[in-house]
């Protein structure tokens, strides 16, 4: 059975990187929906089996900058909230569903950049999407906003940093938010570094030449964090189909 995805993109250089890769192999039918270049969501969403909304250099609050954000805001609720059809929502896309759910985003003290670890909690056990993951993986981290004040009863924390606590969490077993990167491939450090804010973040907080020192470090790590990534992918598959 052919899925149909649709995918919420912000910025060009922020794609949705090794999940092309896995979803053009299994032949997904996916709807890529460039925000920053005045495409519109589809009014009928009833035809996608799941939404990923990717990140970007925006913030969740930048609505009069990039005006856009109100419909997709809308959008992804439609989705999650009166559809309740499997959501994946990253960084960026992780921030909006806590807003939409009823939290806030505050800026991180200190933002998280780099090659960083994930605790997976022990309730992955009873999850669809993590269960198969160990208790700790390597992602990469660029954030300087975070998800906090998240009290919705429905709302399951599901991994944590040591200095976020809503690295994954859930809205009933169905819509996903994770503020890290799952989606990186080999090119992306040197893809995202061509993004003025990225960069600027980047070199702020670990200096003028981390550029090249943080490639290396996701090329080392990279055959792991892309089979996190299939992981992650092939339960989500699974999640559609429930």
């Amino acid at each position: 059975m052919s899925h149909k995805i649709i995918i919420l993109q912000h910025t060009p250089l922020v794609t949705p990187g090794y999940f092309t890769k896995l979803m053009s192999e299994d032949l997904v039918e996916t709807t890529i929906i460039r925000l920053d270049e005045g495409e519109k969501i589809p009014v009928n969403l009833d035809i996608f089996d799941g939404m990923i909304c990717l990140g970007g250099p925006m913030d969740t609050w930048m609505e009069e900058q990039y005006p856009w954000m109100i419909d997709e805001k809308n959008k992804i609720k439609e989705f999650v909230l009166n559809n309740q059809k499997p959501y994946l929502g990253i960084c960026l896309g992780c921030q909006f569903l806590g807003e939409i759910l009823g939290g806030k985003v505050i800026k991180s003290n200190p933002p998280e950049i780099g090659v960083l670890n994930i605790n997976i909690l022990d309730n992955k056990k009873k999850d669809q999407l993590f269960q198969n993951f160990d208790n700790q993986i390597k992602a990469l981290q660029w954030h300087s906003y975070e998800v906090s004040e998240l009290n919705n009863s429905d709302v399951t924390i599901l991994g944590s940093s040591d200095i976020t606590k809503f690295q994954i969490f859930k809205y009933k077993n169905h819509a996903y938010g994770i503020q890290f990167h799952m989606e990186v491939d080999e090119n992306t450090i040197i893809k995202w570094s061509k993004v003025p804010e990225l960069k600027n973040a980047l070199e702020k907080y670990l200096g003028k030449n981390s550029i090249n020192e943080l490639d290396k470090l996701l090329r080392n790590n990279i055959q792991e964090m892309n089979n996190n990534t299939k992981k992650l992918y092939e339960n989500f598959k699974n999640l559609m189909t429930t």
